[in-house]
């Protein structure tokens, strides 16, 4: 399995008038853990796409369970469960306040696809071989 977890502070504007996190950003907040988590790797969007591969979002689950407000300091942990075997890859995320307490949980599902034709592929090598050390054989 492999983890990171990102922090982010809640800015006026990601609030509505009672100082609440507008529920469309969460995915926002997704995309920010996903794009640190693979950062940690040593890679970014941008290296992928140098790669000719894009991964474009194909399935979206978010569950609010309490609300985050204006000035929280929220903790987006992303986690890959599994290692990708095909073209999908599946981030999980859990978002939380600085007491600790479980504000949201997502699941992002996106696809390797190569650029030009738009086509399905597999994760690019050099990125899998950076994730095959946080799963064991076993997994």
């Amino acid at each position: 399995m492999y983890t990171t977890e990102t922090q982010i502070r809640i800015h006026y504007a990601l609030t509505d008038q009672m100082g609440v996190v507008y529920h469309g950003h969460y995915a926002q907040f997704y995309e920010i853990g996903r794009a640190e988590a693979i950062r940690n790797l040593g890679y970014s969007y941008k290296d992928i796409e140098a790669m000719g591969i894009i991964m474009p979002v194909v399935d979206i689950h978010s569950r609010f369970l309490r609300p985050a407000k204006y000035d929280d300091l929220i903790t987006v942990k992303t986690t890959l469960r599994e290692l990708p075997v095909h073209h999908k890859i599946v981030f999980h995320s859990e978002i939380y306040n600085e007491e600790g307490s479980l504000l949201n949980v997502g699941d992002v599902t996106l696809y390797f696809m190569e650029a030009p034709q738009m086509k399905r592929c597999e994760m690019p090598s050099a990125l899998k071989d950076k994730l095959a050390g946080y799963f064991s054989s076993a997994e």
